[in-house]
């Protein structure tokens, strides 16, 4: 027996050291390790959570357009409201928490439509999000909900991680759990393929990624039989629940229809003292997550093939709900059919979009400059943060110019100059410290580009900062530190009546080539709008 747990312990080592191998050189799943790390890492912060989070966003173009797709989702923006159009918005309406968890669940998407296997590997994802929606759904408090939707989730990660990385694995595994009964579970057949349990795989993994031990401790399935008193209030509550969302998600797939509400009822009964579940709980919760994952794939142009397992975890799946004894009443696929609801997707008038190549168009700088500006509008009429409605000011720059990175310079009360606060884009977090202007000029003495714009209050664009003229006024820190090629500045000048205007701000933002930023009076007339509101939003604060 030594001799066969020795076996076995080598087989799982040699199982993770081959995965973390194949993770470590295809370049087709590149971002999924470090984004969960900085994202993990940016959620133990206390102050620089928000912005740093929208930041690391930002940085990915095709993450920030998904993001806004999703919190634009019914479930998120409240009825009657304006459409949510910046990270940074997104942010403050559904936090910090919320906006982490749905990066965390398009990370995990990310790049799955590139491989032969996208079928297999779409079923796997929204196996996976829909066992982390309905654990969310049975949650008790907000907060427990996060949780339950995060540790839910990864509970997942390694059948997802051998679906992707071990696909001739993952099949095997199929066919193994296809075979008549009995067939082996999805643990057994791990364990005979792979050497390892596939919660120890993630582990293991969620381990090398420094993922939070409460985050590790729920991904593991708890061990020994359901308890029978109420777990509320112990940490126990939330790895059994994610259990049960597991095994209601597995019998959505796997259950004919017609049995799939009594198998619904026998887990509610199960574990309705444990999690004090009221009565139908269950089902209701089911049919609340199916609406969510339905409007979800919509957002991501996320589809799969009719009569396929995956698409009974989807809405458009006509499953009527339980009654209180467990039995099916209403409307069938059928019934619902001969209603009149049937339509031929072939005729005139309607056009198939496929597994989701065709994304939405592609926004132009008015769009997003207008949007932004819109965005910043409906916020300033709300109770706001300072800090926030300049980040959104300066992410929709951002976006709007396509900029390498924006920078916003507040002045400061003890040395009067203008000094880098805030910035977005490529090392701004650090290169912002670079930025000091000074607003007073010794007499005799030229000030530097930067000092004449803000005390001129004149908005400039530098096409080319390599030209003599505008060299020799550059100051020593901007070309020690920052040398870009083209940049453009908005001075924020405050005007008071019976009083000398006061230079209180300055917006920065740059290209690295010279003669790339070149925006028409249009756009020009837009950003100088946002540099209003962003004056606007320093009065009403004050």
């Amino acid at each position: 027996m030594s001799a066969s747990a020795s076996a076995t312990e080598t087989d799982a080592r040699l199982t993770l050291d081959y995965l973390l191998r194949r993770m470590r050189s295809k370049q087709d799943f590149p971002a999924l390790s470090a984004s969960i790390s900085r994202v993990q890492a940016l959620s133990e912060s206390d102050s620089d959570s928000l912005h740093t989070l929208c930041d690391e966003i930002l940085q990915d173009v095709a993450l920030t357009q998904k993001l806004l797709r999703v919190v634009n989702t019914a479930h998120y923006r409240r009825a009657g409201t304006d459409p949510i159009r910046t990270v940074s918005r997104a942010v403050s309406l559904i936090g910090v928490a919320g906006v982490r968890n749905l990066a965390l669940s398009l990370v995990l998407l990310d790049h799955m439509h590139d491989q032969v296997h996208a079928l297999q590997l779409k079923e796997a994802f929204l196996h996976t999000v829909m066992a982390g929606t309905l654990a969310s759904e049975l949650g008790s408090t907000p907060a427990e909900a996060e949780e339950a939707f995060v540790g839910t989730l990864f509970r997942r990660l390694g059948w997802l991680l051998v679906a992707f990385y071990l696909p001739e694995d993952a099949e095997q595994m199929r066919e193994l759990m296809r075979a008549p009964p009995p067939a082996p579970s999805e643990a057994q057949a791990a364990q005979q393929v792979l050497g390892v349990r596939l919660d120890e795989l993630a582990d293991a993994i969620g381990a090398q990624w420094s993922l939070p031990e409460a985050l590790r401790a729920c991904m593991r399935a708890p061990d020994g039989a359901l308890p029978v008193h109420s777990l509320t209030g112990t940490p126990e509550r939330l790895h059994w629940l994610a259990s049960l969302a597991e095994a209601a998600t597995d019998a959505m797939l796997h259950t004919p229809p017609p049995e799939l509400g009594d198998a619904l009822v026998r887990l509610q009964r199960s574990h309705a003292r444990a999690l004090d579940l009221a009565p139908q709980a269950l089902q209701d919760a089911a049919g609340r997550a199916r609406k969510r994952l339905s409007e979800l794939t919509a957002a991501l142009n996320l589809s799969v093939p009719a009569s396929s397992p995956a698409e009974r975890l989807l809405d458009t799946y006509y499953v009527d709900a339980p009654d209180a004894v467990g039995t099916t009443a209403g409307a069938t696929p059928a019934t619902v059919s001969s209603a009149g609801l049937d339509i031929d997707l072939a005729e005139p008038g309607f056009t198939d979009l496929g597994a989701g190549e065709l994304g939405p168009p592609a926004l132009s700088p008015i769009d997003i400059l207008t949007s932004g500006i819109q965005d910043i509008t409906n916020t300033l009429v709300e109770a706001f943060s300072l800090q926030s409605v300049l980040h959104m000011v300066l992410e929709t720059l951002y976006r709007g110019l396509d900029a390498r990175r924006v920078v916003f310079c507040l002045r400061d009360a003890r040395t009067g100059e203008l000094q880098g606060r805030m910035g977005l884009g490529e090392g701004a977090e650090l290169l912002k410290a670079a930025f000091h202007v000074p607003l007073s000029v010794p007499s005799g003495t030229q000030p530097d580009l930067f000092t004449a714009v803000s005390l001129k209050n004149a908005d400039t664009l530098i096409a080319d900062a390599r030209l003599p003229a505008v060299a020799r006024l550059l100051p020593r820190w901007f070309t020690t530190h920052i040398d870009a090629q083209t940049f453009l500045l908005l001075p924020l000048v405050l005007k008071r009546p019976g009083q000398p205007d006061r230079v209180i701000g300055l917006i920065y933002a740059d290209r690295a080539a010279a003669g790339s930023l070149h925006p028409d009076e249009r756009t020009l007339s837009l950003l100088r709008t946002l540099r209003n509101q962003a004056i606007m939003a320093f009065k009403q604060s004050a």
